[in-house]
């Protein structure tokens, strides 16, 4: 990070933004036609016929109608989808964000300096808390290194998003307010919140023009945890971050009428850099398992994480960290990037503060004590009943696959990526003897705003791939052909889907004209093939690469009978964690993640016994 720093002094953050292209509108041809392609697993003849029928009605008819204003719509924006999707896939939503939406995993710094030692958390997490605040003073300066595949550089206007960010929950669509501006732009907020044993806290992080040292941050965490440790708890207003979102917008809005002071401090919450949470617990945590600490960095104490806030900090109390995000203004590549970040500072100085040990006279810690009254006390506690249910229903498995890694599938050219994704389609289809509709994050940054798009990794050639690896009488060579075939396939379809030519999006955006014109839904979205195969958000296995980078990351699965299955690959070894709802019978993490290791060696054994 620091060479790169040091070679890109002359490149600002954002300075390609107003020229990184639009992003595109695929042809309706096109995206209907992949499409098809998608829902094949999924079909017998009869329902793939019937299928392709309403598809070419629908192309010949009100789909090509609604495309025109599709066309119309991205001529006036930059990109057509943002707007949309922001709302759609996020503000819209009416369920618990924090459990439901949320991302959250720890930074893996145990693995070096910082094993789990109780009574290290106070002084450590100074150390931690002051790297990610130098992050932040790097992205003012706009000094953090944009983004780029090759030599195109992609867009960071999410990392705008990282700090001074929350969401802001509405009756019946929430808001993101975003309170950061870069130092050319003007001022920022520089307070911090800390959250412990259901008070809060803010204080300045910035002190006669500088920012303040780990011996200072840690007298004022010293100071907010003594006196958590010593009086009554808080009232866990942040409690009500985990409610269901019309619910809590209610109890915001009563708590506002209570006291325009309450107003205030919510304000202070919602502006400041971040939010720090200091847990009570201890989770175990070894390198061969980090099931444990992983779920309780998602789905710790519910009076200490502001579920709103883009960017929580978790300190756990035997001197393990993690973070806790808002989903909706960012994705994970944001919260890996600034991790790795954090994780090469605290590698270089082994851990330690090698500074001046001297500690201003700075200002004490404020407290912001809200009014209250029985009926918000209700509110937190019927918050955190419901938040404490659905979390002890949340099953959160992670373990490292040893046998190999990124290196070893390289030298067999083939993309790690890929081979993690056949790997997991193997595996769900020996466990329900189906093929599962499954949605992998494919980015697309290289346009104005750009996000993400749907990669559907069940493909025609992946069945037939998993098909043939449960049958006995099909040779090692026929197997190992239809996989090359399969990693074909699935490589072709994620440069699609990067380069702005996937279809799911682009239906979806569909979709909306015709509700936004008043039109009856066409039947293409009420076909039972659009949802068997995963189309308006029903994929059973909602999965991403978590990166290359030192970061684990979890999010719970997406619909009920789901998985969750996530990964990070590295030279010698793949991580995975996978999330289940325990109440699904059909569902088990541990099963699942047990197969996937036992599908990734035997797609290796076929690399190495079969003959070209």
């Amino acid at each position: 990070m620091e060479n790169q720093l040091a070679k890109s002094a002359e490149e600002r953050t954002f300075q390609y933004q107003d020229s990184l292209p639009s992003l595109p509108v695929p042809s309706l041809e096109e995206s209907l036609k992949k499409y098809l392609e998608s829902v094949k697993p999924f079909a017998n003849k009869e329902e793939y016929k019937k299928t392709e029928g309403i598809v070419q009605k629908f192309q010949d008819g009100i789909g090509r109608k609604l495309h025109q204003k599709l066309l119309e719509r991205a001529k006036g924006k930059r990109n057509w989808l943002e707007e949309w999707w922001l709302n759609f896939a996020y503000l819209n939503v009416r369920l618990p964000s924090q459990l439901n939406v949320n991302f959250a995993g720890p930074g893996l710094y145990f693995e070096h300096y910082w094993p789990p030692k109780e009574g290290t958390h106070l002084e450590r997490g100074s150390i931690y808390l002051w790297h990610n605040l130098n992050y932040w003073q790097l992205l003012r300066k706009e000094k953090v290194p944009v983004d780029k595949s090759g030599n195109i550089p992609l867009d960071m206007n999410q990392f705008r998003m990282l700090f001074s960010t929350c969401r802001i929950p509405g009756i019946s669509r929430d808001s993101i307010k975003s309170y950061f501006r870069t130092e050319s732009e003007g001022h920022s907020p520089t307070h911090l919140t800390v959250l412990c044993r259901g008070r809060v806290f803010v204080f300045d992080t910035i002190q006669e023009g500088c920012l303040i040292t780990p011996p200072e941050i840690y007298r004022q965490l010293a100071y907010i945890h003594k006196k958590c440790h010593s009086e009554p708890d808080g009232p866990g207003i942040a409690a009500l971050t985990s409610e269901e979102r019309t619910q809590w917008a209610k109890a915001r809005e009563y708590l506002i009428s209570l006291d325009p002071e309450n107003l205030t401090m919510l304000e202070k919450i919602q502006s400041s850099l971040l939010v720090y949470s200091i847990e009570d617990s201890s989770p175990h945590v070894t390198p061969g398992n980090y099931s444990q600490v992983t779920a309780q960095t998602l789905t710790g104490d519910p009076t200490v994480r502001w579920g709103d806030k883009s960017y929580n900090l978790v300190s756990f109390s035997n001197g393990v960290f993690g973070s806790s995000c808002d989903h909706a203004p960012l994705d994970g590549m944001v919260i890996v990037n600034i991790n790795h970040y954090v994780d090469q500072k605290i590698f270089e100085n082994e851990g330690r503060w090698k500074g001046s040990e001297k500690v201003r006279d700075i200002s004490l810690p404020e407290e912001l004590v809200f009014t209250v009254d029985d009926k918000i006390l209700n509110d937190i506690n019927q918050a955190k009943a419901q938040y404490l249910k659905q979390a002890s229903d949340l099953q959160i498995v992670v373990y490292p696959f040893t046998s190999f890694g990124k290196k070893l599938t390289k030298k067999k050219m083939l993309h790690p990526d890929t081979f993690i994704q056949l790997a997991l389609q193997l595996a769900y289809y020996r466990l329900t003897g189906c093929p599962g509709s499954c949605y992998e994050t494919a980015m697309t940054r290289y346009f104005y705003h750009g996000r993400t798009e749907t990669m559907r990794s069940c493909t025609v050639e992946a069945l037939r791939w998993c098909q043939s690896m449960q049958d006995p009488s099909t040779s090692f060579l026929e197997q190992q052909q239809k996989m090359l075939q399969a990693f074909t396939k699935h490589n072709k379809m994620m440069k699609d889907c990067s380069s702005g030519k996937g279809f799911d999006r682009h239906l979806l955006g569909l979709l909306l004209i015709a509700k936004e014109e008043g039109l009856p839904v066409p039947e293409l979205f009420t076909d039972p093939l659009f949802s068997k195969s995963g189309g308006g958000g029903n994929f059973v296995l909602s999965t991403s690469l978590i990166g290359y980078l030192n970061m684990l990351g979890v999010v719970a699965p997406m619909v009920h009978n789901g998985y969750g299955f996530f990964y990070h690959i590295r030279d010698d070894r793949f991580v995975v964690i996978c999330s289940t709802w325990k109440s699904c019978p059909e569902t088990d993490a541990e099963k699942l993640v047990l197969l996937v290791f036992h599908a990734l060696h035997d797609m290796m054994q076929l690399m190495n016994t079969a003959h070209l």
